[in-house]
């Protein structure tokens, strides 16, 4: 009798009955908060509140802008005539205060007042016998603030590089500056600016980060952070993308209009995860504002056109509209290449009353692709040769979304927020490459043909209060739920030699190919976390966090019969301070772990393989000028990840003794000096060592493919129009890896690269421009990494013009 197994099974079951019932009883929640039910709350009123508590975070700088942040913190609508306020500073309004105390603040010796109408909406005003700051009488603009304003990832920013806020890096809407951990953000301005077509594109210009390790290989966006690659590392809109075998799918960047990069541990909050940190992609999602554009992309083997509108369904209508949509016909530099795309994104918000709203996010996202290029060693021709076979050369992804945000204000201090999500993706998967040990003999022919089914949902609560006047609380619970469901049939098989110097393609003939196995992996994950974000004196921020999660993992090898079942569960913790010496520096440290589930059969790691588990150290210093629009961020960090799985030299047995440790530091600098310029630059240092391994020799050594320097700059600069000229627009990027070895054991080093991207953009009227990006412009040939025995080659020069219309 199997006793232990009838446990197992026994507590899998409660574990799962007491999560169904939770995620029931939530999910019922979007439905309830906009009927009648939850319409008794007194949410309306909640907007003029003034004497409720906030913790603002304003720093001095002009009165429009700091009355448009108030609105947002507070949940306050003013306004005011922009005549009023011109040429007039705010002063600062920092700590935990009333709303009223925060407005009198900011106005306070500025000659402004301010009245409140019938409907409870703020009216700046001026004292009697003020005028404005140069003494002139302007026409009146309205300016109107309030908390739909946000500068979060709900409202794009399109005309700065700058993001103030994220809700990454706590999973509340936080200043950049208060939190105690390393965030870069990417906003669409920048991703539009630098025309970028992958996630490797979109981070690459961010410290900590680096992308495109395997070049030429198109078939996933692969991002290290921190000298650690983690398949568990992508996030869509705070839900999990994790990738657990073959099976996923690229996300466009079209869809996105800003990329979050939280670094380090962040298990805490996300639950399982690598040690370096994660990549949030943020969708596209309605703006109030009627808007839209339309474009035409051309290149060498390129074609590509789309568009993108967004607005109120209607005047006075309580739903906005969004939808995104693209079709691309494209080669790629290597010879038999394709990258071809559809992408089409309907979305809609519903905001039925003052602080309830729900957003609809759905998509579809078609791929047609490619293998990588991978050269075996001694095979030396050019670096676009094709080695497979032209009919057997595919990775097609059809992925499709379906998921919402709803959030409800259920009093001024307590807000209910669930995000969920359904996936499904096909994956069709064939190539034909030389073996790495005889390249001139019989080729490897391998397909997988995959189907991913994904369902996540998060539940957060968050509380806001002041417990007294020098002391502010933001109390974050939540659970989170993900299920997939992941079958993938393999098949695996030889081709006919070919002469890598002169190719002659035989067609499907000559593969000779084999059904393998079909294996279906399914992973439920139960995470319940907590948060304390605790504002002290108004200048210390300490940030304590805790999760727990439990993982229940099994694999069915349906072609065999055999089913290996295996529960992972693990608390992690982050304890995090900030200190803003002044409204626009801070100084931070925290501590925070990481755990990740590693997937291994009983065959290869008999016992089953433990989790592995990090742990990071990291202080650093932030500085947001008030007299410009920039953020700069400084980090150091120590980061040990243990029970590191690996496979023995001979790839005959795994294991897990494995220690490695990263050490080091961060530069980023983000600015947007006017409406004509733009900068960022970022630098990472890494000292990183293997602590532990099966290889002993391999003990002090480098861990494979990780620089020591990385660096990266992009300026633009925007001639302003002269006469019959319209703005012109000219860019330039650098982007240096340094040296790295292609194996633990240190056998070869890789030369440093660095590549040099470009742009120019005409402004043919005030709604069409001209655009022409280069990446690579030099056509710069390097090894971009040299790992299971073939070199993959970066990426060659490629040259793309955009004809733009917006409106």
């Amino acid at each position: 009798m199997n006793i232990g197994g009838a446990v197992m099974t026994y507590r899998r079951g409660c574990v799962a009955m007491i999560a169904s019932t939770l995620l029931m009883t939530t999910a019922l929640v979007p439905v309830m908060g906009i009927g009648p039910a939850l319409a008794q709350v007194p949410v309306g009123p909640q907007k003029t509140n003034l004497s409720a508590t906030h913790v603002f975070a304003i720093k001095a700088q002009p009165m429009t802008s700091a009355l448009t942040q108030f609105g947002v913190q507070s949940g306050v609508q003013v306004t005011v005539d922009g005549a009023l306020a011109r040429n007039i500073n705010a002063r600062a309004a920092a700590g935990t205060m009333t709303a009223e105390q925060a407005l009198e603040t900011l106005l306070s010796g500025s000659g402004l007042s301010y009245d409140i109408t019938s409907d409870g909406t703020v009216v700046v005003v001026a004292v009697s016998g003020a005028t404005n700051g140069d003494g002139m009488v302007l026409d009146p603009v309205r300016i109107v603030a309030n908390s739909d304003q946000d500068t979060g990832p709900k409202n794009a920013i399109t005309d700065s590089f700058v993001a103030p806020r994220s809700l990454t890096g706590s999973k509340t809407d936080t200043p950049v500056l208060d939190d105690p951990a390393a965030v870069s953000v990417i906003t669409q301005k920048e991703m539009e600016t630098r025309n970028v077509q992958d996630v490797q594109q979109v981070v690459a210009y961010s410290a900590g980060v680096q992308s495109g390790e395997y070049g030429s290989d198109v078939r996933y966006d692969y991002v290290r952070l921190r000298g650690f690659y983690s398949s568990l590392s992508t996030y869509r809109d705070g839900l999990s993308s994790r990738t657990y075998n073959f099976t996923t799918a690229r996300q466009e960047p079209y869809g996105l209009q800003q990329v979050d990069v939280l670094k380090g541990s962040t298990s805490s909050l996300f639950g399982m995860n690598g040690p370096g940190g994660l990549v949030n992609l943020v969708t596209k999602h309605p703006q109030d504002e009627a808007g839209g554009e339309v474009f035409t992309t051309f290149g060498k083997n390129h074609l590509r056109t789309g568009g993108d509108i967004t607005g109120p369904v209607a005047e006075d209508s309580k739903w906005t509209y969004r939808l995104t949509g693209m079709w691309q016909n494209a080669e790629r530099n290597q010879d038999y290449s394709q990258d071809d795309r559809i992408y089409i994104a309907p979305a809609f918000t519903y905001k039925p009353k003052a602080g309830t709203e729900l957003t609809i996010l759905t998509s579809y996202n078609k791929r047609k692709s490619n293998l990588g290029y991978g050269f075996p060693v001694g095979i030396e021709t050019s670096r676009d040769a094709f080695f497979g076979e032209p009919d057997f050369n595919n990775f097609d992804t059809e992925e499709t979304n379906l998921g919402y945000e709803f959030s409800h204000q259920i009093t001024d201090k307590l807000q209910f927020r669930q995000n969920a999500r359904y996936t499904h993706v096909d994956l069709d998967y064939e190539t034909v490459y030389l073996n790495d040990t005889a390249p001139l003999g019989n080729r490897n022919a391998f397909a997988i043909y995959g189907k991913l089914d994904r369902f996540a949902i998060d539940n957060q609560m968050q509380y806001d209060t002041a417990i007294n006047q020098d002391l502010g609380s933001k109390t974050l619970i939540g659970f989170d739920f993900n299920r997939d469901v992941n079958r993938e049939k393999r098949y695996d098989g030889t081709a006919s030699p070919i002469d890598p110097y002169n190719p002659a393609y035989c067609g499907l003939s000559c593969i000779n190919i084999n059904f393998t196995s079909d294996t279906e992996i399914t992973q439920a994950a139960y995470g319940v976390y907590a948060q304390e974000q605790l504002t002290i004196a108004k200048n210390w921020i300490a940030t304590v966090g805790g999760r727990f999660d439990y993982v229940q993992s099994d694999v069915d090898t349906l072609s065999s019969g055999t089913t290996e079942e295996r529960d992972d569960h693990k608390f992690t913790s982050r304890l995090g301070l900030t200190y803003k010496a002044t409204d626009e520096v801070s100084v931070y440290g925290n501590y925070s772990e990481s755990f990740e589930p590693v997937y291994s059969s009983t065959s290869s790691l008999p016992g089953g393989a433990k989790p592995q588990l990090g742990t990071q150290y990291e202080i650093g210093m932030k500085y947001q000028p008030a007299e410009m629009d920039a953020l700069f961020t400084v980090a150091l960090f120590d980061l040990t990840q243990e029970n590191v799985s690996q496979w023995n030299e001979d790839y005959s047995k795994h294991t897990q003794i494995g220690e490695i440790n990263s050490r080091g530091m961060e530069v980023e600098g983000k600015i947007s000096l006017d409406a004509r310029t733009n900068l960022t630059l970022a630098y990472t240092y890494l000292d990183a060592e293997i602590k532990d391994d099966v290889v002993t020799s391999n003990i002090g050594n480098r861990p494979e493919m990780v620089p020591e320097h990385a660096a990266a700059a992009w300026i633009d600069y925007t001639i302003p129009e002269n006469g019959a000229r319209g703005d012109l627009t000219f860019g330039t990027g650098l982007r240096f890896v340094g040296s790295r070895y292609n194996n633990n054991a240190n056998g070869e080093l890789l030369g440093s690269h660095a590549v040099v991207d470009a742009l120019v953009n005409y402004k043919v009227t005030d709604n069409v421009n001209l655009a022409v990006n280069a990446t690579n412009l030099l056509d710069r040939e390097y090894v971009s990494s040299n790992t299971f025995g073939s070199r993959f080659y970066g990426e060659g020069r490629t040259v793309l013009a955009t004809l733009k219309y917006s409106w």
